[in-house]
């Protein structure tokens, strides 16, 4: 379908980013601004589009039943996650353009078999309760990002296939400095995994960075040269400036890098912590003049 066009797909950056930069506190939960303050999360997905984003991903990323918990809205899973879709569409619809929404789906927040207490078939529940919300709403795909745990990833892949086998999966992992997962896992075995299970695109996202992650996008595509690959990385490492988390990476560098993703197989392109609309908007200016 779209994969077969002659540029890449531009997905979005941060929402955390953004939503920081406006006054809110990372101990808030994000997610629930889906309830308490749409507008806001509206304005920033209107303003991605504007910068020209083919895909934007839902505000859900912590909505799932463990990480909800922590702030008391376990009950409030399907209400955050369809009120995610549903504003996403709204402003896609007064857009008047064609924008995929990815429903968002993150990690967790626990340790699972063999590494902590929750068990495959529990998170693989919780996966299942936040894919039927995201899938009910009428989302066009899922992607599920900046995930740690192989495992994890594994059970998430599945409950949406379970929930809906029709709904294209892009299945994200992110990497330490030493280019492989917080587990040990390397890149080639991580994209074999995640082909294997079924997912339609394999990501990395996050990370230290662009050149890191031209780095893992050839080591994951050596191993399975036909697949398709996307990449979302975050402006640089994260550094505390004056109190402050700052990213080093520029709009302009970030984009230096979009034609090399693009050459490497990266069918979508996007950004994670630390990347705004002026990155994204860099990107489409060099992705759409190839």
């Amino acid at each position: 379908s779209s994969l077969s066009s002659p540029h890449p797909l531009l997905s979005d950056g941060a929402m955390g980013t953004l939503l920081h930069q406006r006054g809110r506190s990372f101990d808030e939960c994000f997610d629930e601004l889906n309830l308490t303050n749409p507008a806001l999360i509206g304005e920033i997905h209107r303003e991605y589009i504007e910068a020209g984003s083919n895909i934007i991903q839902t505000n859900t990323f912590g909505a799932n039943y463990y990480k909800l918990m922590q702030h008391g809205l376990e009950d409030k899973v399907a209400e955050i996650n369809i009120a995610g879709v549903e504003l996403a569409k709204r402003i896609v619809s007064a857009s008047f353009k064609n924008i995929f929404i990815a429903g968002d789906i993150g990690p967790l927040g626990v340790r699972i078999v063999p590494f902590g207490k929750v068990k495959k078939h529990e998170a693989r529940m919780a996966f299942e309760e936040q894919a039927q919300a995201l899938s009910s709403a009428g989302a066009d795909l899922i992607i599920i990002e900046t995930m740690t745990d192989l495992y994890e990833t594994l059970e998430a892949i599945q409950a949406v296939k379970n929930i809906d086998p029709d709904l294209p999966i892009i299945a994200s992992m992110t990497f330490t400095r030493d280019d492989r997962t917080l587990l040990g896992d390397t890149p080639g075995l991580v994209a074999k995994k995640i082909h294997e299970a079924g997912a339609d695109i394999i990501g990395t996202n996050c990370s230290g960075g662009p050149s890191q992650i031209l780095r893992l996008l050839n080591k994951m595509r050596s191993n399975l040269p036909d697949a398709n690959f996307s990449v979302m990385p975050n402006a640089g490492w994260p550094e505390h400036v004056n109190g402050r988390i700052m990213y080093a990476a520029t709009p302009e560098y970030f984009a230096d890098y979009a034609l090399s993703f693009w050459r490497y197989g990266a069918k979508i392109i996007g950004g994670c912590c630390g990347t705004t609309p002026n990155h994204i908007r860099a990107l489409a200016a060099i992705v759409n003049r190839e």
